[in-house]
């Protein structure tokens, strides 16, 4: 089974490349969902994100803005937190490659905003980057509610440029084109990644795994 990592800077059209991948049948792990689920009601992280951070908790969820207005400005504080989560959604990340090459998938994605802030770059066999120009994607996030130009840069501050991200891909999907041209890009991808010759040369995100 290949092991795609996708990542991509805010604005730059990363989950609408996921979802691309899926549509072509690709199993695909979102870090964010992961997350998400963490977070919700009965998820694994409420009990102990409350009893770190008292009122980041509200009604058994916790509550995304409070948490963050305790951690802001405090790298202990997001330690703490990384600790708890960080754990948590790389055991659900690894259910999820062990499901997915018990059920016989050629390929999966591992769709990580942090991708390389984490490491997580380290343990796939290949790097795909989400990207578009920067004008195109200034546009695209100050259109989100409650966004502004300082908000975004602050955002951007926390995250490998893009510039580097698209150096340190094996391969670049320019959403700036639209859906269709997109579609092409991951399409070619998925045909690369399926090729002998490509497998034989790949990096291997475990030297000890057969391919299929």
């Amino acid at each position: 089974m290949i092991v795609l990592g996708l990542t991509g800077s805010i604005g730059m059209g990363k989950t609408t490349t996921a979802a691309l991948f899926a549509e072509e049948g690709a199993r695909v792990h979102d870090a964010d969902a992961t997350v998400h689920r963490l977070y919700a009601r009965d998820g694994t992280a409420v009990g102990p994100i409350a009893e770190a951070f008292p009122g980041a908790v509200a009604a058994g969820v916790v509550d995304r803005r409070a948490l963050a207005a305790l951690i802001a400005g405090d790298p202990d504080a997001l330690k703490r937190l990384e600790g708890i989560v960080h754990p948590l959604v790389a055991a659900e990340r690894e259910t999820f490659l062990a499901e997915a090459k018990a059920q016989g998938a050629a390929v999966a994605v591992l769709d990580v905003p942090l991708l390389f802030e984490s490491g997580l770059h380290q343990g796939v066999d290949a790097i795909v980057v989400a990207s578009a120009p920067q004008e195109v994607q200034r546009a695209r996030v100050l259109a989100r509610p409650d966004m502004t130009p300082d908000r975004l840069e602050v955002l951007l501050g926390r995250q490998t440029p893009d510039a580097e991200k698209r150096e340190r891909a094996d391969f670049v999907v320019d959403t700036s084109r639209g859906l269709g041209a997109a579609r092409v890009q991951v399409r070619r991808i998925l045909a690369t990644v399926a090729s002998p010759a490509w497998r034989a040369n790949r990096r291997l995100a475990d030297p000890g795994e057969a391919s299929h």
